[in-house]
């Protein structure tokens, strides 16, 4: 017997709640999404700010910085340190993984909220105490830690070497609840991925999002370890004076390294698989095609993953490690680039032959490609330990991980935005505002990134806090590139103002859409626009693969899944 399809916008009725009980400690999954992603939003603005003070410093070093004043030394080694702590930790896991996660994994496998909703909003809580703490940790006495992102030691192991008594234990502590938040938010998805699905989701009828999430979490909790243990260590060394990472009472700073990149590098691929994944969802209804491969990119996240666990020694080429060791973390540094690289032609692929529209999220998705293979091919002299040697903590690395992570941290969470933003609000973003803005973001930060290359190859040493006390690194030429790196920083900088009144201006005045405004063909887009509490008016079962697009000019081209009449189903 069918059941009827489902009545896009009519309410389910459910308790009146207050605001603080519908907005604060919420355990929808919906409203937990959007708390990590806004949360996630606000942190950017400031790591950007960060971003814009210690370029300023480096093109005009020894200047005022308008909007700042003078900055020091030691400010400017806690702004480098913590602008890459934030914008890795607090700004792409908490949007890409957390935000997107919550919001889309019970929408996209036909549910109606996580298995466990109490520990989503638990998650959440911790991971807003983190950001608290990470804040506070910049204006106590001593300043903020400055030991950069990696907290090697002995620079971060002891208030002599960082000046931070305070600043170094409370960005530890902010780190390591950031880690629970997230720990507890992993179980949260593959649990409910595993076991809440609507029925006909068989595993292959997963849209590619929800995996790359999942096998995300599944990273992050498997290499996350190690690290817990290590900033225990640490952290003890800070406050009450052991020495697990002091050479000079037997212990070894080495070991911390080796415990922070065994979590570092599959940390890059925890941000990255959703990232991709959101990217597929966008090619596929922007191209009005088929994924390519469905099975052989899910196949490559998985191989991704596993390799993850295997080349974070590629970091420590300079440590002193055993020459024969670097030849192994060589090897598998390329051998990841496989899977990788292998996942990207499957996209290139879907577009190849597809009625492609050049709306905004295709636009983000396009880019994503386009900047990360840039990434990717430069990464490649650096996985080679005779070429990292000589570009060590140069900016050659800089840019190469700019081009990175900013594809993944950046590109792709306004990729996600703008496809999803009508569900989530039930407004569409100004398309025109959008373009102007994805104009303003992709060009200037290649205006950015490209001269650190060269600089880079030229032997400027990142985290250096002026090279006027170095004549070889601060010639003309060099300082010229410098100060076009800084500019474009400004001009990008500038543009995300565009984004900011797209998107507030939109949810209030966009134009109202209704459930399926790009005509997709997975789950989420057959709730209403926005979802209301329980996601679905009638639940929903699975007929099809998420990806399984028609010619436009078919009736049943634009459906979105859910139980068919039989008037519906598609004659022989």
């Amino acid at each position: 017997m069918s059941m009827p399809a489902p009545a896009h916008g009519a309410a389910v009725a459910h308790a009146p709640e207050s605001f603080w009980s519908r907005y604060v400690f919420s355990t929808d999954h919906k409203v937990i999404g959007l708390q990590y992603m806004f949360t996630g939003m606000a942190m950017a603005l400031i790591g950007g700010f960060m971003a814009y003070v210690f370029r300023m410093q480096l093109a005009f070093p020894g200047q005022s910085v308008p909007l700042y004043g003078l900055v020091t030394a030691r400010e400017y080694n806690a702004l480098i340190t913590n602008h890459g702590s934030i914008m890795i930790f607090w700004v792409s896991m908490p949007v890409l993984i957390a935000g997107l996660g919550n919001f889309l994994i019970p929408l996209m496998i036909g549910c109606d909220d996580m298995v466990f909703p109490r520990l989503n909003r638990l998650s959440y809580q911790i991971f807003f105490v983190s950001v608290v703490i990470i804040l506070i940790s910049l204006v106590v006495p001593g300043g903020g830690f400055g030991g950069a992102w990696t907290a090697y030691p002995p620079l971060s192991a002891s208030a002599h070497y960082n000046h931070t008594p305070w600043g170094a234990p409370l960005w530890l502590l902010a780190v390591a609840l950031e880690f629970v938040a997230f720990l507890l938010g992993g179980i949260n998805f593959t649990v409910t991925v595993m076991n809440a699905r609507a029925p006909g989701m068989t595993a292959m009828r997963i849209p590619i999002v929800v995996w790359m999430i999942v096998i995300a979490s599944l990273v992050f909790m498997g290499s996350v370890g190690p690290l817990i243990a290590g900033a225990v260590m640490l952290f003890l060394d800070q406050t009450v004076g052991t020495q697990f990472f002091d050479p000079k009472a037997g212990g070894d700073p080495l070991l911390w390294q080796h415990l922070f990149w065994f979590f570092g590098h599959p940390e890059v691929y925890v941000v990255l698989l959703p990232a991709t994944g959101v990217v597929a969802e966008v090619l596929t209804v922007f191209a009005r095609k088929k994924l390519f491969a469905y099975k052989t990119i899910l196949g490559t996240a998985i191989a991704t993953g596993i390799i993850s666990f295997f080349v974070w020694a590629h970091h420590q080429f300079v440590a002193g490690i055993d020459p024969r060791m670097a030849h192994l973390f060589t090897i598998t540094t390329l051998l990841i680039s496989i899977p990788v690289a292998e996942m990207l032609f499957a996209f290139i692929a879907t577009l190849y032959g597809g009625s492609i529209e050049f709306a905004t999220p295709m636009l983000w998705a396009l880019a994503f490609i386009a900047e990360f293979l840039i990434g990717g091919v430069t990464g490649i002299f650096l996985g080679a330990n005779a070429t990292d040697i000589y570009l060590h903590d140069t900016y050659f690395v800089v840019a190469h991980f700019h081009y990175t992570f900013f594809p993944i941290a950046i590109i792709g969470t306004f990729a996600a935005i703008t496809y999803w933003f009508p569900k989530m609000f039930g407004r569409r973003m100004s398309e025109t505002l959008g373009k102007i803005h994805f104009w303003g973001t992709v060009i200037p930060f290649n205006l950015i990134f490209i001269p650190l290359f060269l600089t880079g190859v030229a032997g400027q040493h990142r985290r250096i806090y002026s090279y006027e006390n170095f004549p070889q690194l601060s010639t003309p030429w060099l300082n010229h590139l410098a100060v076009i790196a800084t500019v474009a920083l400004i001009v990008m900088l500038a543009f995300q103002v565009v984004f900011l009144v797209n998107f507030f201006w939109s949810m209030r005045h966009g134009e109202e859409v209704g459930a399926n405004p790009w005509n997709a063909n997975t789950l989420e887009w057959a709730a209403p626009s926005p979802p209301p509490h329980g996601n679905f008016v009638t639940m929903p079962a699975v007929y099809r693969g998420p990806y399984e697009y028609g010619v436009p000019d078919r009736d049943l081209d634009y459906w979105p899944q859910h139980v068919p009449n039989q008037e519906e189903l598609p004659r022989a």
